[in-house]
């Protein structure tokens, strides 16, 4: 059985016929949360398919974590590999070189970074193989006919280069030989084999990919590498992960994680992600400013039921708790509609693509939206707690009426 302030609270919900204006009232509030709610459960959403799609892309070339020699070159890197894949939670691992160069072509140059792989390992630790446009990683080491070095390009520096699979390109490393006039630059001949497209600007402009061997003697590191590249089965382990190997190896050696990686970047999209939900949320609170006008007007229309109610032995608590209670029931029903409209929007803008994205400014076809479990019991527990919030003054003044004037002329 109801007790009797959510019987009441209930019937307050509706109004009499000579004040239909405050049941319409009551409508738009609800409406107002609803609003709010759905609109801050849509950005989150959608901010967080950014966020999802941006680390996919970074991780589909850097990997998620490495290991480097504090000397700048790791000498003994097949023991490290060994060490490494002795871990839980390791599944590939794959050393490689890395250099900046300037890459020209017909006298075309751009500045870049120079990786050197080992194809076949690099397949199984990152997903530029499965990102290739043109040719193949496995192609790096197939370049006897031209007897010249193989090299991968990105999609962004081949366009700008005027690069095709099977050209001529020229690297070039600033640091070299001492001649008679002094520093003479390294250079050496590559073909291209192959071309990729990560879908990041950064990646796909500023980032060649070679076989290892040529990559060692390019920049005169011997059998030494940069370090080591690893690939877990957890992203979110990966600093765990780290941590123990460099542990394990001991001094002479450190580690970093995909997030210490792009800590800066990261950081950047959660502040980012928080500031909008503090703006949005200003949506509900315009919505709690309706709740208590709304509240403030059954107040007025109640007097005389609020009289009565304290004539037969309401106390002023229970009068609260019944207007508490009606604007409690206003903030849960606007809430319940809010989290059904912003679930149906990010579906469908997800599964649908109903916004679609220049590819080619964006790297994206079309606007994702991500839904998270704590997106969605963040908002509603915030916007519980305004709404709720919303409702002490109108019912505290219920709550102060003196019940003598509205009975005085009845």
């Amino acid at each position: 059985m109801l007790p009797y302030q959510a019987f009441i609270a209930l019937r307050y919900l509706k109004s009499r016929k000579r004040h239909r204006s405050v049941s319409f009232n009551t409508v738009i509030t609800v409406g107002g949360v609803a609003v709010g709610v759905a609109a801050l459960l849509i950005v989150l959403a959608v901010m967080s398919g950014f966020q999802g799609d941006l680390q996919k892309k970074i991780l589909g070339v850097s990997t998620h974590a490495v290991v480097l020699d504090t000397s700048g070159m790791l000498a003994d890197y097949e023991g490290v590999i060994n060490t490494i894949k002795k871990q839980d939670h390791v599944v590939s691992t794959s050393p490689f070189v890395l250099g900046q160069v300037m890459i020209s072509y017909e006298g075309r140059a751009q500045g870049v970074y120079l990786r050197g792989i080992s194809p076949k390992l690099e397949s199984e630790t990152t997903d530029i193989e499965k990102n290739m446009n043109s040719g193949s990683l496995l192609d790096l080491d197939k370049t006897e006919e031209t007897g010249l070095p193989g090299i991968v390009l990105g999609r962004e520096l081949a366009d700008n280069l005027g690069v095709l699979p099977g050209d001529e390109v020229r690297v070039i490393s600033p640091t070299g030989g001492t001649g008679p006039l002094g520093m003479i630059p390294r250079q050496k001949r590559f073909v291209v084999v192959g071309v990729f497209e990560m879908g990041m600007f950064e990646y796909d402009a500023n980032l060649v990919l070679t076989s290892l061997k040529p990559a060692q003697q390019f920049f005169g590191m011997g059998d030494a590498v940069t370090g080591v590249e690893i690939r877990v089965d957890d992203v979110y382990l990966a600093g765990q992960v780290a941590d123990k190997i460099h542990h394990e190896l001991g001094p002479g050696f450190y580690t970093k994680d995909w997030i210490q990686m792009n800590r800066n970047l990261f950081a950047a999209l959660k502040l980012e992600k928080l500031t909008m939900f503090v703006i949005l949320t200003l949506i509900v609170l315009v919505a709690a400013f309706n709740i208590v006008s709304t509240q403030i007007m059954n107040v007025i229309e109640k007097e005389r039921e609020i009289a009565i109610l304290k004539a037969m032995g309401a106390s002023n608590g229970g009068i609260m708790s019944v207007f508490m209670l009606q604007g409690f029931l206003i903030g849960l029903l606007g809430t319940v509609i809010g989290i059904i409209l912003g679930f149906s929007m990010c579906y469908l803008l997800d599964t649908y693509q109903l916004i679609k994205l220049p590819s080619d400014i964006y790297y994206l076809s079309h606007l994702p939206a991500k839904m998270k479990l704590s997106d969605f019991v963040a908002v509603s527990v915030s916007a519980m707690i305004i709404s709720f919030g919303a409702t002490v003054y109108p019912a505290w003044q219920a709550a102060r009426l003196n019940p003598v004037e509205p009975l005085r002329y009845e």
